[in-house]
């Protein structure tokens, strides 16, 4: 495992623990690309966590809050080349937006079923299973830093928090 899926992991789950704590559901993504121009030298585009009871929208995931930002930083909707870091698998909105998006790469902590079992109403179609049913070219890499990942859902949890 790469020690920069290890770094950006775990600024995901910082950003899930902000988030967390301001009363959004517990999921953080980060976006990154390697410099065109420094190969080599990676450039955080995002870094966002779940946004959906704080806009009230049902799309404000963190992937997609985190791909939205990426867009504006670049002015384009091609992210052709970039890695998203996510501390929960992403589901299938999700997945597509990250395909449509030319995001060569999605890292992943939890499973989609560990959110499945804290209520949330998710799709049990794994990334990886509708990546390759889809013919999508994002590889889906799983379980980085899952144990990390799930204390902060069980942190979200203890306070209270409810699901969509």
């Amino acid at each position: 495992m790469p020690k920069s899926d290890i770094k950006y992991m775990r600024m995901a789950i910082e950003k899930a623990r902000e988030g967390v704590l301001k009363g959004q559901t517990p999921f953080g993504a980060v976006i990154v690309r390697s410099g065109r121009a420094t190969p080599g030298k990676e450039r955080v585009l995002a870094c966002e966590h779940n946004k959906v009871w704080k806009d009230c929208d049902i799309t404000a995931h963190a992937e997609i809050t985190a791909i939205r930002k990426a867009c504006k930083e670049l002015n384009t909707v091609d992210l052709s080349g970039s890695i998203l870091y996510t501390t929960c698998e992403p589901c299938p909105m999700c997945l597509g937006a990250i395909h449509w998006a030319g995001i060569s790469r999605v890292v992943f902590g939890c499973r989609i079923r560990d959110a499945k079992k804290l209520g949330f109403s998710e799709l049990t179609v794994s990334a990886r299973r509708l990546s390759s049913l889809g013919g999508s070219p994002v590889k889906v890499v799983a379980g980085i830093l899952r144990g990390e990942c799930l204390e902060v859902m069980k942190l979200w949890q203890r306070l209270g928090g409810r699901p969509y």
